[in-house]
């Protein structure tokens, strides 16, 4: 298994929580937990502060992805899923949290709320044509393969 080096700044709001980590030895992605607490209405998102920063190798990205045990639960996901952390930003990592449940949710300092999923990334170069490949599937849209 190949592993890269994220390196992490903790900003001051981010001071005794735990580092991301792994939960299991086999977890894709490192557990993070929110460095604020805050109430999210029903339908209410919000960007919740980690209370840390990273920088990535260059040739990485970080995906940002919801937990599965807070949306089965309670409703609460992340939107723009995956979201990427391209590897020349330097800012606060924040999750998008949204409250898809019928009820308040409050989101506790120090509760898991993500996951972070490095992943390699690959550039790709644009060549303008005037007519595509054909295939069996073609410009079938949404839907177009099943039900």
């Amino acid at each position: 298994m190949t592993s890269i080096t994220l390196q992490l700044r903790r900003l001051p709001h981010g001071d005794a929580l735990p580092l991301p980590a792994y939960a299991t030895e086999h977890a894709a992605g490192l557990d993070i937990v929110a460095a604020e607490t805050l109430t999210l209405a029903p339908g209410e998102r919000a960007a919740v502060a980690t209370g840390f920063a990273i920088a990535i190798p260059v040739g990485y990205e970080v995906q940002v992805r919801p937990r599965s045990g807070l949306a089965l639960k309670y409703g609460i996901t992340c939107l723009n899923t995956p979201g990427t952390i391209d590897a020349d930003y330097r800012g606060e990592v924040k999750v998008l949290l949204i409250n898809h449940s019928a009820e308040p949710f409050t989101v506790q300092r120090g509760e898991r709320i993500a996951q972070l999923v490095p992943a390699a990334v690959q550039r790709a170069a644009i060549a303008e044509v005037d007519v595509l490949d054909e295939t069996v599937r073609g410009s079938g849209g949404f839907g177009s393969t099943g039900r």
